[in-house]
């Protein structure tokens, strides 16, 4: 398997399901900005020019959660999500899925405005509007982290989601002050040996 891969993108969290599993795989590196890869080479990677893509013998596979459910169903994951008459597996669902639908996007709007943009094209304005989006959005996962160390029972793929976006979240600005539980949680995913060596990457 190859994983096209740039640090500190959403490729991290794919890593980082491969070190969980145990997975030979090779990276492709790319330069976050690199002009090939909106040429059309790399286009027939990735229609948008992107990373991650996994790709595995006539496989070729984007999205990042798309990528760790096809791991997860391939690659025999059934420890990192729980069973379907599981008494975690909605919850499981719900956690998976929020990191792109409620947390990514202003953290996204933040990277934006705040990095990628140079200085004259910055609007305050939506900076103001998605950091205090992005707070709220991170309400939810510290109320439910009360008096539990996952989101879904044990560490499951939701953790590498949901918790690699609010990592995220560290690295905009976000005042984790009042967020404790997030804290002790992201301690705890930054002690993972497999987290580790994604991180590393």
């Amino acid at each position: 398997m190859k994983l096209h891969f740039i640090p500190k993108t959403r490729a991290v969290r794919v890593a980082w399901m491969m070190e969980e599993l145990g997975l030979d795989y090779t990276l492709e590196r790319h330069a976050l900005g690199d002009p090939a890869m909106r040429g059309p080479e790399y286009r027939a990677v990735h229609p948008m020019g992107r990373v991650p893509v996994l790709e595995d013998g006539d496989v070729r596979i984007f999205e990042s959660g798309a990528i760790i459910e096809y791991l997860l169903a391939r690659q025999g994951g059934a420890a990192f999500r729980p069973e379907v008459g599981s008494a975690h597996f909605a919850d499981y669902l719900q956690w998976f899925h929020y990191c792109e639908g409620m947390i990514m996007p202003p953290i996204n709007t933040l990277t934006v405005e705040t990095i990628l943009l140079p200085p004259e094209r910055r609007t305050e304005i939506n900076v103001k509007r998605a950091t205090k989006l992005l707070g709220q959005m991170l309400v939810p996962v510290e109320a439910h982290l009360v008096d539990q160390n996952y989101l879904a029972g044990d560490f499951s793929a939701a953790d590498i989601m949901t918790g690699s976006a609010v990592q995220a979240a560290t690295t905009v600005g976000i005042d984790f002050s009042e967020l404790p539980n997030l804290v002790s949680y992201l301690d705890r995913l930054a002690a993972r040996p497999a987290f580790q060596r994604a991180a590393a990457l």
